[in-house]
């Protein structure tokens, strides 16, 4: 009961501290993302607080986590979000919120903007409002091109699983690898819902494409060894992501300013899709069909602070001007 206490005083005297400094904020964007327990049994919204202070210096609070039950309606979304604002004071210095791209999270930004709007301090009447997180249409682009090699895929993960679940099945898949003079290192299980855990799967993988014929071989329980064909097709996906991965990377980062990356880092992208949609083969060609009809959907809804702040981003110059389509 002593840590207890002790916990829920220091959270207590943190929370008076970062409420204080809120008072002397002007405008705050949050944003909402979905977090799953270690057992993955509850999901909990985890509400973030990004501002400018006094030295010009990007800063962010978590401010809070709340346990919405399913089906996760917009309507509670919206709720928690206006209550967790309200809790902190600064319900009347919002300037922006950015949430994954779900028709939940849709509503819960039309109920939001209304709620926030009563104080008359929007952004451009709350057209600006909505920012949409870049890093999730990435994501959804990405989940829907690597449906072309969903049975590949699940190959890999099932062979990961496998060597990874026994230790002396990874200490065999280990001396497999140094014999073929291959450098050890441990095989990365990826999370299905996040496309990038899945890149770095298939990445880490492809480096022991010699040994996982070897190890069936020597393990007769092993029955989901990628072919040859399989390898080369993972091959070809990975040279493609990895456009994506470093966007993703650049344009999530916490710890700087990113508005005046993201319209760089989408039109690679965008030029990337252009540059691959006559492939010669056509599982890639359809790989980026499949992302461009995504990448064209959400484009036409990309908020224009993002290229407001590309364009005034004076690093922007004539030698690497950004060219809109």
């Amino acid at each position: 009961m002593t840590i207890k206490k002790d916990c829920t005083q220091v959270y207590e005297i943190e929370k008076k501290k970062l409420k204080n400094l809120l008072r002397h904020v002007q405008k705050v964007s949050l944003t909402t993302d979905m977090w799953k327990s270690k057992n993955k049994k509850f999901e909990y919204m985890v509400v973030t607080g990004h501002w400018i202070d006094g030295n010009w210096k990007l800063q962010k609070r978590v401010l809070n986590f709340v346990h919405i039950r399913p089906p996760r309606r917009g309507v509670e979304i919206s709720d928690a979000v206006f209550k967790c604002a309200k809790e902190w004071g600064i319900e009347g210095k919002i300037h922006t919120i950015s949430v994954d791209n779900a028709s939940n999270n849709d509503v819960a930004v039309r109920l939001l903007k209304d709620d926030f709007g009563r104080c008359k301090k929007l952004l451009g009447g709350g057209k600006l409002f909505h920012v949409r997180c870049c890093a999730h249409v990435l994501n959804l682009m990405v989940q829907d091109g690597l449906k072309e090699i969903v049975d590949i895929c699940e190959n890999i993960r099932d062979s990961v699983d496998f060597v990874n679940k026994s230790d002396g099945r990874a200490l065999l898949f280990t001396e497999i690898a140094q014999h073929l003079q291959i450098p050890g290192k441990k095989l990365l299980n990826d999370c299905r819902t996040r496309w990038n855990s899945t890149y770095e799967m298939l990445s880490c993988a492809i480096k022991y494409k010699e040994v996982f014929p070897r190890f069936q071989v020597r393990e007769p329980f092993y029955e989901s060894c990628p072919s040859s064909e399989d390898w080369e097709k993972v091959e070809k996906v990975c040279r493609i992501l990895e456009k994506f991965y470093t966007a993703t990377h650049i344009i999530s980062g916490s710890e700087y300013p990113t508005g005046n990356l993201f319209l760089p880092e989408v039109l690679k992208v965008k030029k990337l899709l252009d540059a691959r949609v006559d492939d010669e083969d056509d599982f890639v060609r359809s790989m980026i069909t499949r992302m461009t009809l995504k990448f064209d959907k959400y484009w036409k809804e990309c908020n224009l602070l993002m290229s407001i702040a590309t364009i005034l981003d004076p690093r922007q110059n004539a030698s690497n001007r950004i060219r809109l389509p």
